[in-house]
């Protein structure tokens, strides 16, 4: 298999796993969403030590970790994470998939208005067609809501400030994702002694659930692994394209799975946004077809 097939699998596993999150974290109930939340920093910073540690690469993580302009970065990182992770957790756990589905499929908007607002860079004429319809579509969306789509908004804002900052680090994605969980360890790890002292927690009440918990670590390595994997074989371009594979399982499994509420306006203003994201396809196609490019 070449390298361009390997970093495909790769890429397409990654997308599908991080997509069928929404059918793992409903299992993990009756813990609530901070308490998932917790055991998923703590676990994930488990096994990636474990991996480092496998690798050799300890050291140079704490080496990382202790130099003062990277730690302040991944202090930021770690809170807006913990954020992205708590409201996604809670939304799949409380029947709000499809919304939070709609902050992944606007993420990549959000994040070219993050380079024109924080880098000053200049869209080209797709990016600002993707732009407009998709702020149109938002707005269609928050009519039929009757509110902000405050998920989708707080998911697509969280994870693009946390790209920001990790693409200005340019760390390795297992030994940011370690570091990060680390800086949360002690208060999450402090959260579940609590809950343990207080007979609340659910971990070691069922053999079954404490498990699923306990793999919450590697559930969310994983992902990140293949994904990795695959950044390194693929193109720019195909990747942008394949990140569109996970909010798509998300969204299908809160419409068919799930039967969330999709009334006329929804649909309406889902199709405005999947436009939008053809848009911006279609420039990516378009830029790395480019001789300039």
């Amino acid at each position: 298999m070449n390298k361009y097939k390997i970093g495909l699998t790769f890429g397409i596993l990654a997308h599908v796993l991080w997509g069928l999150f929404p059918l793992y974290w409903p299992l993990l109930k009756p813990a609530t969403a901070l308490e998932i939340v917790s055991h998923r920093a703590t676990w994930t910073s488990v096994f990636c030590i474990f991996i480092l540690a496998f690798q050799k690469q300890l050291r140079h993580m704490f080496t990382l970790m202790f130099t003062k302009k990277i730690f302040i970065r991944l202090v930021i990182a770690s809170a807006l994470i913990s954020v992205n992770w708590l409201v996604y957790i809670w939304a799949t756990n409380h029947g709000h998939v499809v919304e939070a589905a709609l902050g992944y499929y606007i993420n990549p908007l959000f994040i070219i208005a993050f380079g024109v607002v924080l880098l000053k860079e200049e869209l080209r004429k797709l990016q600002w067609v993707a732009v407009g319809l998709g702020a149109i579509g938002v707005l269609v969306l928050t009519i039929d809501y009757g509110r902000l789509p405050w998920i989708a908004l707080t998911l697509a804002t969280s994870w693009g400030s946390y790209g920001l900052i990790k693409k200005r680090l340019n760390l390795g994605a297992l030994e940011g994702l370690a570091i990060e969980t680390l800086i949360s360890f002690i208060p999450y790890a402090g959260f579940l002694i609590y809950l343990a002292s207080q007979g609340t927690g659910q971990w070691g009440q069922k053999p079954s659930l404490t498990i699923l918990l306990t793999a919450a670590g590697a559930v969310t390595a994983i992902p990140l692994l293949l994904f990795n994997g695959a950044a390194t074989r693929l193109p720019y371009s195909t990747l942008g394209l394949l990140q569109y594979i996970t909010p798509t399982l998300q969204f299908s499994i809160g419409v068919w799975i799930n039967h969330e509420s999709m009334p006329t306006a929804r649909w309406i203003g889902f199709i405005i946004i999947w436009f939008a994201l053809f848009a911006l396809a279609t420039d990516l196609v378009k830029q790395t077809k480019s001789p300039s490019a």
